[in-house]
């Protein structure tokens, strides 16, 4: 019986990181996925607009 219980926590990690996967690929794409994206490439351009404001040997402004 000590395989059982060796082995169980394997298997239930197993199971729940499928899940997870699913999930995952389920929620990709479907309705939202244009505004999802439209976020990301907003948060893209902010984040390039900011490191374009700082100097590019990265040492801070006076």
């Amino acid at each position: 019986m000590e395989y059982i219980a060796a082995l169980t926590p394997s298997v239930v990690m197993a199971v729940a990181f499928t899940a997870l996967i699913v999930t995952i690929v389920k929620s990709q794409g479907g309705a939202n996925k244009s505004k999802e994206d439209a976020a990301v490439d907003s948060a893209l351009a902010r984040a390039e607009a900011a490191r374009g404001a700082s100097p590019a040997d990265g040492t801070p402004r006076a």
